[in-house]
């Protein structure tokens, strides 16, 4: 009974205070929930527009840095373009000069190696196919000045983009570094001893234009791109190979001769009819024109006898000798000689060995009163 006393009296002494104290901790407890709640709420999107702000503003340097460094590439490619313009103008200078030699048949200006150049312009090998080297070395040159200039520009004929003005480049660049090399070979076989300052000067030029455009493309392009370099030099190679071996065997046995000049001693002496005969020769400009080695040449020179022929106008063909690529004098090659020895007498040209007669004769030469 006392436990049925006193239980009754739970309910009644505790619901009621306790039922307030639970609604104030609830209103306690959900009003600081929901400050928890804006509070995190706050902070949430704090942290959103610091996100926004932060990317625009890692963004914006990593655009700087690539604009920058998509910049870079060009940059050096235009100093790239204007050395080959620059390159290129060089060479097509010089080629221009020596087309001007090669076409008027002039003797070329040799800083080093004074009549050296000569003998390797005038040579078999000055000529790819009957068309004179240099002049294919100045459209060469050319047009890898050209196009660069083009490159550097941005702006190229024909709708050519810039990607494939740049494989021009390579490919032309390729194909001149190819025949530079080629040349060399040439000239230290073929010319052993000759110096030649335009040749080095060409291949110098040509090489460095190869190497500026290769750095230009990378190593990994131009290693996508080796096997169209090497079939460019193979079909170089190739058309040099067969225009000389085409073009030299019938002159093959002279080219391999090597003569130094040298004079021959007269041994008959003059009379007075071959020193007057002598004097009026060289008074109407008679000339004589032969060469060092030639026999005949010294067989027409006895008949003068030593006086008389120190009174002729006697033009040599091959002062220096004959060497590998010497070509005839231009004095000669202008008369059109076919052989030794040639007389040219009041414009008449005479070839072949001539009695002194017939000298007299043709030259309109008087011997009365002289025996």
């Amino acid at each position: 009974m006392a436990c049925s006393a006193t239980l009754p009296c739970l309910p009644c002494s505790f619901p009621r205070p306790c039922s307030r104290q639970n609604l104030s901790l609830f209103h306690q407890r959900y009003d600081s929930f929901k400050h928890q709640r804006d509070l995190i709420r706050g902070r949430l999107v704090v942290p959103v527009f610091c996100l926004s702000n932060g990317t625009n503003q890692d963004t914006e340097p990593e655009a700087e840095s690539t604009s920058s460094a998509s910049s870079s590439p060009s940059i050096l490619s235009n100093l790239t373009d204007n050395l080959c313009a620059a390159l290129g103008g060089i060479g097509f200078v010089e080629t221009a000069y020596l087309s001007y030699v090669k076409l008027t048949d002039s003797a070329a200006f040799c800083p080093i190696g004074g009549g050296s150049c000569d003998n390797v312009l005038n040579s078999d090998y000055a000529a790819v196919f009957g068309v004179p080297l240099p002049l294919i070395g100045m459209v060469a040159y050319g047009l890898v000045g050209a196009i660069s200039l083009q490159l550097a520009e941005k702006k190229l004929p024909f709708g050519i983009d810039e990607s494939d003005g740049r494989l021009v480049m390579l490919g032309a660049t390729t194909s001149m570094a190819t025949a530079s090399a080629y040349f060399l070979y040439i000239l230290n076989t073929k010319f052993s001893g000759v110096s030649c300052s335009y040749c080095l000067v060409s291949a110098l030029l040509s090489f460095s234009l190869f190497f500026a455009v290769l750095k230009d493309f990378g190593l990994q392009e131009s290693m996508r791109r080796l096997g169209s370099q090497i079939f460019i030099a193979s079909v170089v190679f190739i058309t040099l190979s067969t225009s000389y071996n085409g073009s030299l065997p019938s002159s093959q046995s002279a080219a391999e001769l090597d003569l130094p000049y040298f004079e021959t001693e007269l041994t008959n002496s003059s009379n007075a009819l071959s020193i007057s005969l002598a004097r009026h020769l060289h008074s109407i400009g008679a000339k004589m024109y032969g060469a060092f080695w030639c026999s005949h040449c010294v067989e027409q020179k006895e008949m003068f006898g030593r006086e008389a022929a120190k009174l002729l106008d006697y033009v040599e063909c091959f002062p220096n000798g004959y060497h590998k690529g010497t070509k005839i004098e231009k004095a000669c090659s202008e008369v059109g000689i076919e052989g030794f020895p040639t007389w040219v007498i009041n414009g008449q040209v005479l070839s072949g060995e001539k009695d002194l007669s017939e000298l007299a004769e043709i030259s309109g030469f008087k011997a009365d009163g002289i025996s």
